[in-house]
């Protein structure tokens, strides 16, 4: 804004804008300007798409750590707002592990109790076999 009405008002010195817009000197001249921010903004997130693509299993802490190693001064909660932006946070697939053995030699025995309607307790009893690994053998 005061860029702005600098280039406007080539007369009025920097001083007299930012005591017209009320704030001081030194916060404009620390305060970047939008094209500066948003190029930064532009080399931020191709640093994170350049790290999440070399390591697909990285979330934002990781992420995060790698950047302030090579140099850049950011915080976590940024990395993440940025990584949620863009879709880069990390998706890790389920494993799925199959615990029935259908194809097996064993004898199948038919359900006995598909058609029947329980009426009253202790009608219908129910078991399971679990085996458990022990290091000694199972259980």
């Amino acid at each position: 804004m005061i860029r702005a009405a600098h280039a406007a008002y080539p007369a009025l010195s920097i001083r007299r804008l930012c005591d017209l817009f009320g704030v001081g000197r030194t916060w404009y001249h620390t305060h970047p300007s939008p094209d500066e921010t948003a190029s930064r903004d532009v080399a931020l997130r191709a640093a994170i798409e350049d790290l999440v693509l070399a390591f697909p299993g990285y979330g934002y802490r990781r992420v995060t750590k790698q950047l302030q190693r090579a140099g850049w001064t950011v915080n976590h909660k940024r990395i993440l707002r940025v990584m949620r932006e863009e879709a880069l946070l990390c998706q890790l697939k389920g494993r799925f592990v199959v615990t029935t053995d259908a194809n097996h030699r064993l004898r199948r025995y038919p359900n006995l109790v598909a058609e029947l309607v329980v009426e009253r307790p202790d009608q219908v009893w129910q078991a399971d076999i679990t085996s458990i690994r022990l290091p000694t053998g199972f259980v």
